[in-house]
């Protein structure tokens, strides 16, 4: 009888042991199919808000011709000029001083370098071939024409994208050397999130203009808090418009157009952007 007991005991003992390793089982699978799916929406969101970027950065003169862009008539905004004289920066170039135009003047090659200070490809662009074009313009190889926009306000929400092209100005009025290095630092500080309106704040430009020795004249301090190149910043994002170019970063020689991003979102090596340069160089 004792006997009998002992082994009801033991396979109630086993049973039980299977419903817990069965329960057990059970909410593993539950926990992993759970992160499988938080880790799937995840990549859901970023997919959405990469394409979203994507199409902020690529599609400009569609965001143009549905009234998205800023200034669709004449490229000026009157929220900025109705209290503010258009004040163009001493190192400006170009038609009307929208162009920036860093390196010698009479060098042989122009590099043309069309960006919005918020697009997070033209970060990467910078971040990785910044310093190639900074040593070709330094050399004399070629000079490099900057026509910045700032339609991705509009596509994001914020102001960061004009308020630090008009930041930029300011260190353009001290000189063209002074902007490469404040436009470098901005890039090289970019925000981690594309929506991330960091550059919309003055307080953060300034602590990271405190970053290029010499920026910080009080004419520059002074000309960030009060937004005195905000007009200029909106004529010079006018005239991106009113180029052919469609998207940031583009990149031309002699007008030709460079690859500088791939299909999977990389930015060529230094070493292909130079062949391509020369290339374009050497086909005018």
């Amino acid at each position: 009888m004792s006997t009998k007991k002992s082994r009801n005991t033991d396979r109630n003992a086993d049973r039980n042991a299977d419903r817990n390793l069965d329960r057990n089982l059970e909410k593993k699978r539950t926990a992993r199919e759970r992160l499988q799916a938080e880790r799937a929406a995840t990549a859901r969101r970023a997919t959405i808000r990469k394409r979203f970027v994507i199409a902020g950065c690529a599609a400009t003169v569609l965001a143009f011709a549905a009234g998205i862009g800023i200034g669709v008539t004449n490229g000026t905004s009157a929220a900025d000029e109705s209290d503010k004289p258009l004040v163009i920066p001493a190192g400006a170039t170009g038609t009307d001083g929208t162009v920036i135009t860093y390196g010698k003047r009479d060098a042989k090659a122009t590099v043309k370098v069309y960006e919005d200070m918020r697009c997070p490809y033209c970060a990467k662009f910078e971040q990785r071939l910044g310093p190639t074009l900074k040593n070709m313009a330094d050399s004399g190889k070629a000079k490099v024409e900057f026509h910045m926009a700032a339609f991705l306000d509009k596509s994001l929400g914020g102001k960061g994208s004009k308020t630090s092209l008009a930041a930029l100005g300011a260190a353009l009025n001290e000189s063209p050397e002074k902007f490469k290095a404040f436009h470098d630092v901005l890039y090289a500080n970019h925000p981690k999130e594309e929506t991330d309106d960091t550059f919309g704040s003055t307080a953060t430009l300034l602590e990271l203009a405190a970053k290029v020795p010499g920026l910080r004249t009080p004419a520059f301090n002074k000309a960030v808090k009060e937004g005195t190149y905000l007009p200029w910043a909106t004529k010079v994002a006018g005239a991106f418009y009113k180029s052919d170019v469609s998207g940031t970063p583009t990149v031309k020689v002699n007008d030709k157009k460079l690859s500088v991003i791939g299909e999977d979102g990389r930015v060529v090596s230094p070493q292909d952007f130079t062949r391509q340069v020369d290339r374009a160089v050497g086909a005018k």
